[in-house]
């Protein structure tokens, strides 16, 4: 990966269709519609469809980005991007029955942060919205977004949860996750439909993420709690090429897929590896735990390979883009959270 200066540069880099994605357009017809598209992930991944439709000559089929879009700047660069944009919000049924038809369905929506304070509006978004959804896109294929934090906390130092886990996992936010995951294989058993529930652990860009949030403490001398010892990261770019490349996948009964890095990343290593490369000497709190939240990502690596960005390289970008300045999103990802409330 190139060195990235500018939010443009990053942007562009994070919607780059690798020749997984190209190949998985080819081989699946229809035009793609991308829910929840407003959010952290949604504009590149929406980019990356449409530059990879391009890329193999069939820029006939539609790409849809829907979300409430706060941002009006959001919806302008999706459109300058040749993505059609629908502002919807997704609670309301009649305006979800009232959305285009695709064949292709990507849902990215969802409530995390505030379920603490509103744990009521967290269960509604994560569990009525894909009841619409589910309803009205009984023909086509759906990628679900979902979390490795629908497992429990498992040993440190063992393997990691796989997808054949049990899901007892702590918290309103986690269980809400889990019951979208139910919401969304009741409807696709009941009309067949195609679905894969696509568990993503911890996506990064440089402005958010794991390595965002650990470099940004280091940079500005905060403490770095690592009672969670470890953690697993893919850098965003990639876990959007999953996600699309998926689509291939999908089944009825549906299945899971975790998504994310394979090595197991300890956040004391993290830390001092931002200090060494930021000058600064990094704070600890706590002591690891025996056990965190970490995931066995291997059916991903052997259906679609390792990615194309590696943990040094991703390092390496977040901690120049430190230096430089970079502007941050300022959503941390409460990584270190052990009993669910967000």
């Amino acid at each position: 990966m190139k060195t990235i200066e500018t939010v443009t540069e990053l942007d562009a880099q994070l919607s780059q269709p690798t020749a997984g994605v190209l190949e998985a357009l080819q081989a699946i017809d229809g035009d793609f519609i991308v829910l929840g598209a407003g959010g952290k992930m949604g504009p590149t991944l929406a980019r990356m469809l449409r530059r990879g439709l391009d890329q193999i000559g069939q820029s006939q089929r539609r790409v849809t980005a829907v979300s409430r879009f706060s941002s009006t700047s959001t919806v302008q660069e999706l459109q300058a991007h040749g993505i059609v944009t629908i502002r919807c919000d997704l609670m309301d049924r009649a305006a979800v029955q009232a959305l285009p038809s695709a064949a292709n369905v990507i849902f990215m929506a969802g409530q995390k942060f505030g379920t603490h304070e509103s744990p009521e509006l967290t269960w509604a978004m994560n569990t009525v919205v894909p009841a619409f959804v589910a309803e009205r896109f009984t023909r086509s294929r759906i990628v679900v977004f979902s979390t490795g934090c629908v497992y429990p906390l498992v040993p440190a130092d063992g393997p990691g949860a796989n997808e054949d886990a049990p899901l007892t996992p702590l918290g309103e936010y986690a269980n809400s996750c889990v019951g979208r995951e139910r919401v969304f294989s009741h409807f696709a058993n009941q009309h067949g439909i195609r679905t894969l529930l696509f568990r993503l652990c911890y996506a990064i860009d440089l402005r958010y993420g794991v390595l965002c949030d650990v470099a940004s403490k280091v940079a500005r001398g905060l403490p770095i709690d690592v009672t969670m010892g470890a953690a697993n990261v893919i850098w965003q770019g990639d876990a959007n090429a999953r996600a699309i490349q998926c689509l291939s996948h999908t089944t009825c009964p549906p299945i899971a897929l975790n998504v994310t890095g394979i090595e197991r990343v300890s956040i004391r290593w993290l830390a001092q590896r931002f200090g060494d490369l930021l000058k600064r000497e990094p704070i600890f709190v706590g002591q690891e735990s025996s056990t965190a939240w970490l995931w066995d990502a291997s059916r991903s690596y052997e259906l679609f390979g390792p990615p194309s960005v590696s943990l040094d390289e991703m390092i390496t970008a977040t901690a120049h883009w430190h230096m430089l300045g970079g502007s941050v999103l300022g959503k941390p990802t409460h990584f270190e959270v052990r009993d669910g409330k967000y």
